[in-house]
């Protein structure tokens, strides 16, 4: 959770996009460039949000807390998981191929 005056916020995701907007002059830059470069962040921030967390939140249930809490891991939700995260991997390794972050050479909010 988040609050700075009267707004407050609870998802990560418009927490640090409103951060990285409301104090863009303190600190690192983390929207940064011309219109193009800030449409290729907004492109990064959504794959994570739709392509990177759904598999990668699922195979960190299944691997990780499934055991803690004594269930089962469910192998035939990770290999599926898997195949969908090594997609978007293979994506951002080609990206970081290219530049020194995923879409730039300087740290965004992607």
């Amino acid at each position: 959770a988040f609050e700075d005056g009267d707004l407050k916020l609870f998802e990560s995701r418009a927490i640090t996009k409103y951060i990285a907007h409301q104090y863009a002059d303190k600190g690192a830059e983390l929207v940064c460039g011309d219109t193009k470069q800030k449409a290729m962040i907004g492109v990064a921030i959504e794959v994570e949000a739709h392509q990177f967390d759904p598999p990668a939140s699922k195979l960190c249930w299944e691997l990780a807390l499934k055991p803690m809490f004594g269930m089962v891991t469910d192998k035939a939700v990770v290999e599926e998981h898997e195949a969908k995260l090594a997609i978007v991997l293979d994506i951002y390794e080609k990206r970081l191929a290219q530049s020194k972050y995923l879409t730039c050479d300087c740290f965004t909010l992607a």
